[in-house]
Formats: structure tokens, C-alpha cells, sequence
């Protein structure tokens, strides 16, 4: 069963006291393709899909012909709207619509496993002592990071009510902090060190350990 090292901001470098890691969670070896379909679907999920154009019914004016049809020596034309024209419409132009695609439950929680697995056996991940911070403090955040030595960028996982935690932590160059719910495979592949709390443990190895039907 894989562990991770436990920190607190109130610790010397190099903790000794470990936490150990559920299997179903960490102990996952690497799905490449499941993890790229996963993080296609996250990426395309967050695109706003706002991208139009006008086409020629809903360019205004143009309802006029410009000129007669023949006797003027020029193209003929019967409304300014049209796509040859300038402040014409556009023809098969963006529209707004949705990017999403659905990626079954079985394979976002084999995707996170993988994730997951990838920081536990490269040894980018520790668990974080958040009850120790009793106030804000970005200063103790810093030397928690700078102690552990792990390269940036870096993902803290904190619970909702361990805000003095991620109050010290979200000011941080290239440091992120969001919540286990919030998490995606996309975030842990683009952290090159993962700091999780220990409720946050406890809550994103239930979301990605493998349910009874999966292990059947």
C-alpha cells in the first residue's frame, strides 16, 4: 500500500510521521487514453461556446435590390447582405453551442485513479496538516512549500471548512487550491506536486476508489 509524508507548517524539514494511502485510489497504474479522453472532456466542458457570427437574415438594411437589373454595366446584386458583399453575412460562420461530451462514470473515476497513482509512485505527493493553521498566514504556507522541496506548479486540495488553510495557500505564485469535489484529471496532470489535507484525502479516495461493480 503506497504512503505519503505528512506536513505541518509547524514542522521541520522532512516529516517522518507518514499517512498511508488507500490502494483502490493511489495504487493505479497509468490509463494513457483514459486520462486524455478525460481531460478532452474536462477542457472542452469549460469552454464558454460563445463564438457568433451574423448571417444574412440577420445583418440589418439590405432589403432593397441596390440597383436595377441590367442597364448599369455592373454585376447584378439584390441585397446588400450578401456574403460577397462588405457588412455582408457570413456564411457557415460560428454559432453559439456547447462543446460537451459525456465520458462514462467508470472511466472519469479510472482516469482519476490514474492521476492520482502517477504523483503517489513519482513521490509529488504529501498530505497536509490544515488543522494547524489557526489563522491566515501566507508566510507559513511559503516555508511548508519551500521545506517539502517539491517543484512548482502545485495543487493544494483542501476541505470547504479548511479556509484558513486555503486563505495561506491561494495567494501563492503558481500555487492552486481547490476543493476535492472541484478537482479534475486535468488539474492533477498540469500540478507537478499535489499537497492534499486530510480530509481532503479521505474525500477524493472515496470519489476515486473503485466501486464493488468496478472491482467485479
Amino acid at each position: 500500500m503506497p504512503d505519503a509524508p505528512l506536513h505541518s507548517p509547524s514542522a521541520a524539514t522532512g516529516a517522518s510521521k507518514q499517512v498511508k494511502l488507500h490502494e483502490s485510489a493511489f495504487g493505479a497504474g497509468f490509463h494513457g487514453p483514459l486520462v486524455h479522453q478525460s481531460v478532452r472532456a474536462e477542457q472542452a466542458a469549460r469552454r464558454r461556446g460563445t463564438a457568433a457570427t451574423k448571417t444574412r437574415a440577420m445583418v440589418s438594411g439590405g432589403g432593397a435590390k441596390p440597383w436595377r437589373q441590367k442597364g448599369t454595366g455592373r454585376a447584378r446584386a439584390g441585397s446588400s447582405r450578401s456574403p460577397l458583399w462588405t457588412g455582408g453575412g457570413v456564411v457557415f460562420g460560428p454559432q453559439p453551442r456547447s462543446y460537451t461530451f459525456k465520458v462514462n462514470r467508470k472511466e472519469q473515476r479510472a482516469a482519476l485513479r490514474s492521476a492520482l497513482s502517477l504523483h503517489a509512485q513519482r513521490g509529488s505527493l504529501a498530505v497536509l496538516d490544515a488543522a494547524a493553521f489557526k489563522v491566515p498566514k501566507t508566510r507559513d504556507a511559503q516555508d511548508l512549500l519551500e521545506d517539502w522541496g517539491q517543484p512548482v506548479p502545485a495543487l493544494v486540495v483542501l476541505g470547504v471548512e479548511e479556509s484558513a488553510a486555503a486563505l495561506s495557500f491561494r495567494n501563492l505564485a503558481r500555487v492552486a487550491v481547490l476543493t476535492p469535489e472541484s478537482v479534475g484529471v486535468a488539474d492533477l496532470l498540469g500540478a507537478s506536486s499535489l499537497l492534499i489535507s486530510e480530509t481532503a484525502l479521505e474525500e477524493i479516495t472515496a470519489r476515486a476508489g473503485a466501486s464493488a461493480r468496478e472491482k467485479a
